[in-house]
């Protein structure tokens, strides 16, 4: 039988899961903890399991134990719909998270909540992205939200965030509505910098106005993998005809896809607009 092959890729991937998971439990012991926020997800959740089993029954629960029951399901759903590797390292992560959360002590940077909210939601997007970027995830609703982006097609983050609303509504009736409340401004900071940093799943389409739309649209196939379709035009000014070249792409992409577009063709004009949402056959790199 063939041993699994170890690249270097999959050292820096390591690398990048430790120093993550220490930035990571840095933050939910110094940050979160101090403040009294539930930052939503998984690890949002198990913070509010282990409140409600210390208020109610004065029962102290591991962090990483409650953290590994909750994310039983998304690791199913990883292994089984996104890629083993990719699943694997996640996995990684909320073993070495965990563990260093429940290991190291809370050292408090500021009592100022809002601060707290704001630069706390920062620290952990960050620290999101640095596992998507590198191949892994902190699990929970983050390989839900990626698998729902390559079965739907959609920048699920977004949804994440509505989910994530709900539990800290849970959070807002059990334990008061100012955490609860602040606990929002954590997750959106957070959200908004995952998808500053992260760009996989978002995708731009394409208008290249072109009198050489066959070599433009091989370089767009042989940039991205991606296709597109030839429309007929005619220049409304000079009233001489023109091709549009429509595709749709990687966001991470668009600035390979325009230097090759404009290196043969370089009077192509080219309109990049956002796409919100994509239905159809669009191909998407498989994770490991």
């Amino acid at each position: 039988m063939k041993r699994p092959s170890f690249t270097i890729k999959d050292v820096f991937t390591i690398i990048v899961i430790f120093v993550a998971a220490v930035i990571m439990a840095f933050n939910i012991k110094s940050f979160v903890r101090t403040a009294g926020l539930y930052p939503g997800g998984a690890n949002g959740l198990t913070i509010l399991i282990q409140h409600m089993s210390e208020t109610r029954l004065g029962i102290s629960l591991s962090f990483t134990v409650v953290n590994l029951l909750i994310n039983s399901i998304p690791i199913y759903i990883g292994f089984r719909y996104v890629g083993k590797k990719f699943t694997f390292y996640s996995l990684l992560m909320i073993l070495v998270s965990g563990i260093i959360t429940d290991l190291i002590p809370g050292i408090v940077i500021t009592e100022d909540i809002l601060l707290i909210s704001i630069f706390g939601g920062l620290i952990n997007g960050a620290a999101i992205s640095m596992c998507l970027r590198a191949g892994a995830t902190f699990g929970g609703t983050d390989i839900i939200a990626i698998f729902l982006s390559e079965r739907k097609g959609v920048d699920a983050f977004s949804y994440v965030l509505g989910f994530n609303a709900l539990i800290l509504a849970a959070a807002g009736i059990l334990f008061g509505w100012d955490k609860a409340l602040y606990s929002i401004i954590f997750q959106y900071a957070s959200t908004m910098t995952i998808r500053l940093l992260y760009r996989k799943f978002q995708r731009s389409t394409l208008f290249i106005v072109t009198t050489k739309p066959k070599e433009v649209s091989d370089a767009i196939y042989s940039t991205s993998k991606h296709g597109a379709t030839i429309l007929e035009g005619e220049g409304s000014f000079g009233h001489c005809e023109r091709n549009v070249v429509y595709s749709v792409v990687d966001r991470p992409q668009v600035k390979h896809v325009l230097r090759a577009v404009k290196d043969v063709d370089p009077a192509a004009f080219i309109n990049e607009m956002r796409t919100e949402k994509l239905a159809g056959n669009f191909y998407q790199k498989p994770e490991e």
